[in-house]
């Protein structure tokens, strides 16, 4: 039976080989796909067609991906964004994330890798059934609502990304316990991430700017161990 809500996939990328082969192997899973070659094409698709979820190429023709992404932000849009490129250095990978991508993936790559790394983002970003629980997360002033996804310090709201958000769920619900960085990623990103552990501490820094701006750090790094969100040392 014909699934009556497809998720609706951007492909961002300007070798059409690449872009029609990603948007194929998405409708054969059911899901609706479209293409673009440029970055204007890429805001003209994103308006019209309103995705669930975007593959984006940093190397376009016009605008890069970076310039997609900040005026999709602007716009008000907070379509989760897995960068796809040709880039490998570690400096662009913590670019993509620290301008509010939510996962990065280099060429030459597995499509069903990009696929499973996807379905994750797309986890992550949507609220799905949980068990009972409370719906307001507390760590002294820091509250979570899993409910609107609402997260602030004291009267101060906090705007996250999809894996900053869940991250720090994570955090919350287990706290005071220390996680490691094993145990993040294998609950946030929920693949193997090929040991670049990096991604943690990368997302953890995010999380700390934008949740301490000032005040008491909440979220601890325990040396040797992990991490655990709690008030005081």
């Amino acid at each position: 039976m014909e699934n009556p809500n497809p998720v609706r996939l951007l492909v961002v990328d300007d070798e059409p080989h690449i872009a029609d082969l990603v948007a194929t192997v998405a409708r054969y899973e059911g899901w609706q796909a479209v293409t673009a070659g440029s970055g204007a094409a890429a805001l003209s698709r994103a308006a019209e067609f309103g995705p669930d979820i975007v593959v984006l190429d940093l190397m376009l023709p016009d605008l890069d991906g970076f310039t997609v992404l900040d005026r999709l932000r602007e716009h008000g849009n907070a379509v989760p964004v897995v960068f796809l490129t040709a880039k490998d250095a570690t400096a662009d990978r913590i670019a993509g994330l620290t301008r509010g991508g939510d996962d990065y993936l280099v060429k030459p790559f597995s499509v069903e890798e990009l696929m499973a790394r996807l379905r994750a983002v797309l986890r992550r970003s949507i609220s799905l059934p949980q068990a009972p629980r409370p719906a307001v997360l507390r760590v002294a002033d820091l509250t979570l609502d899993e409910d609107t996804r609402e997260v602030r310090r004291g009267d101060r709201p906090a705007e996250l990304t999809p894996t900053e958000y869940e991250l720090l769920r994570y955090l919350m619900r287990r706290s005071p316990s220390v996680l490691t960085k094993a145990q993040i990623l294998d609950h946030v990103w929920e693949y193997d991430f090929g040991g670049r552990s990096n991604v943690v501490e990368l997302v953890i820094s995010h999380l700390r700017r934008k949740l301490d701006d000032g005040a008491e750090p909440l979220i601890h790094t325990v040396r040797g161990v992990g991490y655990v969100v709690r008030a005081g040392r």
